[in-house]
């Protein structure tokens, strides 16, 4: 009987192990990888001699970009549908960025002046959840729901990281999403810290409600951020040692209202109002909407936008445009206000060749108590022409191959006498107009393209 139940076992555990080895082979065999991404790259000079100076106003969180974006930057992304169900799926996506100087041939990406960046690692699952069918269950690292302008690449609202969160709950009336996710920061900008590589954990809750109908062919969405530092028992004790109060400055919100036009002279409208207290605003950059990593960072901001692009003629012009209002009221004074607008028109001489004109201008309005650029009112006006080849007619056609020349005209000297931001950020590429010139000319070349999703 032993004998005949081994004998049984045998092509039993022989399926098994056959089965075993096949079901790799299986699982992987629907697998249809989706690669994705964005890049630009060229070659650019400055008259007088240097390579492509950028132009933007010191204190601004943006510069418009056409014809004065001075690296080589890359989001290569792969991604896949890893099992599907019926309506249940999962799937996963991960990107990874490149920034370089566009110097050389050959660009360490370990220098100072390069990078290499993990943006996005994550597993999405749509219809997991019972009861809430079409919302999608996701963990990992990503970018999550990102408002931006295009023309200059300001991004409004984005608390991209890694979290967790559920999206796209339908409600009858739009959807409803929820998401916990995380950025660190450091508050050593007074060295109070007895180890600069220490980081403070920010977390942000955020909620949104979207897709609201309100008229024909417009929706609003409307979005509450809550951001707040999430300090070790160490920490705090460190803190109250140095007497410093972090029970405000650590914490803040972030409400938008935004408002989404299609059919807008063939094309879209966005118009968006913010407002933000305390924590959740960056103290030098762009406050987005998640924690800033800053403990005594107390006030408030406003900011209204406006941007889109219309067809001023059928097929021949189109325009992408911009306005921004922003006051940033910090308790310290090292807050500023910032108005840009910016258009751009298209001509498109066939449907691969095309004419673009970008004028920006910025004002930068700032506290009494700033650092690291002129503290009196600046402004900039900048002026891009270029010749453009594209796969198609339209502003946000990609692939394209531009040839441009941009002038940019400020006030006050452009940089210190030890070549710090006066009037121009040192930030946005190599500085080489002299330290007292209210004007610049570049010229160049560039590449820029987006594909997949």
């Amino acid at each position: 009987m032993i004998a005949s139940q081994s004998v049984l076992r045998r092509p039993l555990l022989a399926a098994v192990i056959g089965a075993s080895c096949v079901m790799p082979a299986l699982a992987h065999a629907d697998i249809n990888p989706n690669f994705f991404g964005y890049a630009r790259s060229g070659i650019g000079s400055t008259s007088g001699g240097g390579s492509q100076t950028c132009f933007k106003s010191a204190g601004a969180p943006a510069k418009y970009r056409l014809g004065n974006e001075c690296e080589t930057y890359a989001e290569i992304g792969l991604g896949a549908q890893l099992y599907q169900q019926q309506d249940t799926t999962f799937d996963f996506a991960s990107r990874v960025a490149y920034v370089t100087a566009q110097d050389n041939d050959d660009e360490s990406l370990k220098d100072d002046d390069n990078n290499i960046a993990l943006r996005e690692m994550y597993v999405s699952g749509t219809n997991v959840v019972s009861g809430l069918p079409g919302a999608s269950l996701w963990a990992g690292k990503r970018f999550y729901k990102r408002h931006d302008i295009h023309m200059n690449d300001f991004y409004y609202w984005d608390v991209s990281g890694p979290g967790v969160g559920i999206s796209d709950i339908d409600v009858g009336t739009g959807k409803l999403s929820f998401a916990w996710t995380r950025s660190s920061g450091s508050d050593d900008g007074d060295g109070l810290f007895p180890d600069s590589g220490q980081q403070i954990s920010d977390d942000t809750i955020d909620a949104r409600w979207s897709d609201i109908p309100v008229n024909p062919g417009g929706s609003l969405e409307l979005g509450v951020d809550y951001g707040r530092s999430s300090l070790s028992d160490w920490q705090k004790d460190y803190y109250d040692d140095q007497g410093v109060d972090y029970d405000d400055g650590d914490k803040g919100w972030m409400g938008t209202i935004e408002h989404t036009q299609s059919g807008w002279f063939g094309g879209s409208n966005t118009f968006a109002v913010q407002y933000a207290t305390d924590g959740i605003i960056t103290r030098d950059g762009n406050a987005v909407g998640r924690g800033s990593g800053a403990l005594r960072q107390e006030g408030s901001m406003w900011r209204v936008l406006d941007s889109g692009q219309i067809w001023l003629a059928p097929d021949k012009l189109d325009m992408l445009y911009a306005l921004i209002y922003e006051d940033k009221d910090m308790d310290d004074n090292t807050g500023r206000k910032w108005f840009s607008a910016g258009v751009r028109p298209v001509y498109y001489w066939s449907d691969i060749m095309s004419t673009a004109v970008e004028l920006g201008y910025d004002h930068i309005e700032p506290q009494g108590g700033v650092n690291g650029y002129d503290s009196g009112d600046h402004h900039l006006t900048k002026l891009t022409l270029a010749q453009q080849w594209s796969a198609g007619r339209g502003a946000m056609i990609r692939p394209t191959i531009r040839l441009f020349a941009t002038y940019a005209q400020w006030n006050g000297d452009a940089y210190t006498d030890a070549r710090q931001a006066d009037s121009l950020d040192t930030t946005a590429g190599p500085n080489n107009v002299d330290i007292d010139d209210n004007n610049g000319l570049t010229f160049g070349a560039q590449m820029e393209v987006w594909w997949g999703s």
